[in-house]
């Protein structure tokens, strides 16, 4: 069974999707429409930009989608998924890619939801940390026991866990994780506690939008971050997409479920190879390749 994996922020570089726009009508189509939607030419950024232009949230979220979307489109019939899932931003990606959202509505929902984390970064500053080489349950553990908002986002990988929380949080969480034993606890450089309590004005904000969006019956489930089981139910979809931007991201779960389902080979469809490398981390008889045309 093949599982179709999408990455997330964080995988942007400068002349992505530019060999699509070159050498295929149909997506350059897309990206002038994708320009029309949101109102100024991300094609233009995503083909040219700085790294500092394609680090903007409002544009790194719907950059990455439209490459991952406009890359499974472009594969037409070497595209059969069994099963779907993204990271974090990626589970949009995913949910085009199965036919749960169309393309535009998707994009709307990126742009939306890049916008609306921006605002709830702007009105409380926070960030994010790496840490390494400690078991999930030993952070979960360390972190329950810090009085300031500091919480588990992105279970990557065995060993590899992302927190999330204010700045006094992060620092304090830091320096007890490593001397619980951490082999690295690293500061990352973004604009905000995601998928943490912080995020909470930015889900409000998003809800409506997800609410107001129609969602299809899926040709495939797609894993979800909320909870990383197979979803087929458009109303579950919605709920669990709603509940994303302040739960923790469980990829090493989902990763775990799919194999568990049957899942032998993982394509990843995007910019980059981050998740190749975690899905080897998670499963190492795992197959996996990047999607190409």
């Amino acid at each position: 069974m093949n599982a179709y994996i999408f990455p997330g922020q964080g995988a942007q570089f400068s002349g992505m999707g530019k060999d699509l726009y070159d050498s295929l009508d149909d997506a350059k189509a897309l990206f002038t429409r994708a320009n029309e939607i949101l109102g100024f030419e991300i094609s233009r950024i995503m083909f040219e930009g700085s790294e500092d232009e394609l680090r903007q949230t409002n544009v790194t979220q719907p950059a990455i989608f439209l490459h991952s979307v406009i890359l499974a489109k472009m594969l037409g019939n070497r595209f059969k998924p069994d099963m779907v899932a993204g990271h974090s931003l990626g589970e949009f990606s995913a949910l085009v890619a199965n036919q749960t959202l169309s393309f535009e509505d998707g994009l709307r929902l990126v742009a939306a939801r890049a916008n609306a984390m921006q605002k709830a970064c702007e009105a409380e500053p926070s960030t994010m940390a790496a840490i390494l080489g400690l078991e999930d349950t030993v952070v979960e553990k360390v972190l329950a026991e810090i009085e300031e908002v500091v919480v588990p986002a992105n279970y990557n990988s065995p060993g590899q866990l992302v927190i999330s929380g204010s700045f006094k949080g992060i620092d304090i969480a830091c320096e007890k994780l490593k001397e619980a034993g951490a082999r690295r606890a690293l500061p990352l450089k973004v604009g905000g506690a995601f998928h943490s309590p912080l995020m909470e004005p930015a889900r409000v904000e998003l809800a409506e939008a997800i609410n107001n969006t129609a969602f299809s019956k899926p040709i495939c489930p797609v894993y979800q971050n909320v909870n990383a089981k197979a979803v087929t139910d458009a109303a579950q979809i919605k709920e669990n997409l709603v509940a994303q931007l302040t739960s923790p991201v469980k990829w090493t779960q989902i990763i775990q479920n799919m194999v568990a389902d049957g899942a032998k080979k993982f394509i990843e469809v995007g910019p980059g190879n981050v998740l190749q490398g975690l899905v080897k981390k998670i499963n190492r008889e795992a197959e996996t390749e990047s999607a190409g045309i």
